[in-house]
């Protein structure tokens, strides 16, 4: 099974060490799980995003009134 070894400082080992107490976890499965939920995190993200992107056209259309945050003004005449 692969391996890896990681470097950290003593400060940010510490930082570690807490957190992976603080979940109740062994140094080695919280960094393991770390690992595994930012994969996680990603690719819900992507699919949001995709999600998000197929359904723009139709969302426009239902409503037309809403400016997209990109296209807002700024200040006071954003909020007229």
């Amino acid at each position: 099974m692969p391996s890896l070894n990681v470097t950290f400082t003593d400060e940010e080992m510490e930082g570690v060490r807490a957190a992976a107490a603080a979940e109740g976890k062994s140094l080695k499965q919280y960094m393991h799980d770390l690992g595994v939920r930012e994969m996680h995190r990603k690719r819900f993200v992507a699919g949001a995003t995709a999600w998000a992107d197929r359904l723009r056209e139709e969302f426009d259309e239902a409503f037309p009134d809403e400016v997209p945050p990109s296209q807002r003004g700024r200040g006071a005449s954003a909020a007229s």
